[in-house]
């Protein structure tokens, strides 16, 4: 790992609650600068007990997120257990598939295992001398005036106490720290679940060890109120997630609901995940629910941070919910650098700069799912991306497309839904404007060349016009 520059420390004892993706990371960040980090996770270790952590949603790697394992120097460890996937690949019912590329420069998205990649994150934390992990330490309370963090633990009856001078709360949507601080600070804090769950499902390798499908691409079934989509991994498979409300999945209720269900929606993918294993996973799998989650401020002075989903959990559509966590890390070590190490006044200056960047990715994330299960079959969308392919290539660094500036840039969230809003009047007022010479070149052929024609005199045209 690359050391970074040494820095003034006001804290020398770090708690991270959490041992997911962002909690892992961030005890990397902070070892990095020299402080003795300890890193607490409710669940035992995934690596011994092949207990996967939280939801299994494949995860889309991106720009962000790569640039936040790049600054300690992980990023090619990391894409080494990647797919890269350049686009969408549609797959419209009776008709032929077609792709819709990310970007117009080849860019990518990568799939990645959301177990492979935490398991090697918490493996490069515990690799560095000043980090210690405890598992199966569940938090079950926060004195923040002593600074003392109790937890219920399986070999302790009377649980285990400790104290920290920071604490950084990496806890995921339904954060204990985050509990813990509304206790005692006026924290806004706003939830909601959308009507829709998320089932996972399995397309296997063919009989020949080969994709059922094209890998290099995100693979989409839209369906107006539902959808499905399937990411490659490395062995070959897909896994396929089919995300639709729950009133439709309880009207599921039998196998050959099941099949008939597959058979009038997505027919095609039937025969590459296999009838048997269709109806096996349907059923076994858990529905999985959504949630959003938004609050504000992100800290408590001097003492706490938020990071990752304990902050700003969002659905799953935008793919970002790894990377805007991965961001928090890099977002807070750049402003260490800029205070000096000064953890509490990072903390606070982090907290006033990233709330609007993660409402705007919260807000961004739930469009995208109409966008993903209704738009992509609508001319008029495809047409709107070829137009803003056509500004992006005409102005590179004046026009770019909102997907390329939240998945490919790291222009701040809330500047890119700006951005975006000044691109979409930009787009409208020249359609506009085409609209209107359109209009007026039709009129001035009508005036100079239709009379010729029909041998009407330009003044009965004149007329015509003034009435109009």
């Amino acid at each position: 790992l690359i050391k970074m520059a040494d820095h003034r420390r006001d804290t020398e004892s770090i708690g991270i609650i959490g041992g997911g993706l962002v909690g892992a990371l961030q005890a990397v960040y902070m070892a990095e600068r020299g402080y003795e980090v300890h890193l607490y996770e409710s669940r035992s270790d995934m690596r011994k007990t092949g207990q996967a952590a939280g939801r299994s949603i494949n995860l889309a790697l991106s720009f962000r997120g790569i640039q936040a394992l790049r600054r300690v120097n992980i990023d090619e460890e990391a894409m080494k257990i990647a797919i890269p996937m350049h686009g969408r690949m549609i797959h419209p019912q009776g008709k032929p598939n077609y792709v819709i590329p990310y970007g117009t420069k080849g860019e990518a998205i990568n799939s990645i295992d959301r177990r492979k990649l935490n398991e090697m994150l918490l493996t490069v934390a515990e690799n560095q001398p000043n980090v210690t992990l405890h598992f199966e330490h569940k938090l079950t309370r926060i004195d923040f005036d002593q600074m003392e963090l109790t937890f219920s633990n399986p070999q302790s009856s009377e649980g285990v106490t400790v104290k920290h001078e920071f604490i950084f709360g990496c806890d995921g949507s339904y954060s204990t720290v985050r509990r813990q601080v509304m206790r005692v600070s006026r924290l806004n804090y706003q939830q909601e679940y959308i009507d829709h769950g998320y089932k996972e499902l399995t397309m296997p390798a063919t009989e020949t060890g080969e994709y059922a499908m094209k890998p290099n691409y995100l693979h989409i079934w839209a369906k107006e109120e539902f959808m499905m989509i399937a990411l490659p991994n490395k062995d070959c498979s897909f896994t396929v997630t089919l995300f639709m409300p729950y009133r439709i999945f309880r009207s599921i209720e039998t196998e050959e609901d099941v099949l008939q269900f597959f058979r009038q929606n997505f027919p095609d993918s039937i025969p590459k995940i296999g009838e048997e294993l269709l109806v096996q996973d349907f059923f076994k799998n858990p529905t999985g629910s959504m949630i959003s989650v938004k609050c504000t401020p992100h800290h408590l002075e001097g003492k706490c941070l938020l990071l990752g989903d304990a902050a700003h959990a969002m659905v799953p559509f935008y793919g970002q919910g790894m990377n805007c966590g991965f961001e928090d890390c890099l977002v807070f070590s750049e402003l260490m650098d800029q205070f000096g190490g000064d953890c509490s006044k990072a903390a606070q200056e982090y907290s006033l700069k990233r709330v609007q960047d993660a409402h705007a990715i919260c807000d961004l994330a739930l469009y995208n799912y109409y966008e993903m299960r209704s738009h992509v079959n609508h001319p008029w969308f495809l047409l709107k991306k070829k137009i803003d392919n056509f500004f992006h290539f005409v102005m590179p660094r004046t026009f770019i497309p909102l997907y390329t500036m939240v998945a490919f840039t790291r222009l701040s969230y809330n500047q890119t839904v700006k951005w975006n809003a000044w691109q979409n009047r930009l787009v409208s007022r020249g359609l506009t404007f085409l609209g209107i010479s359109t209009v007026a070149l039709a009129a001035i052929c009508l005036y100079k060349i239709w009379p010729k024609w029909l041998k009407i005199p330009h003044y009965s045209i004149r007329l015509i016009i003034e009435k109009l």
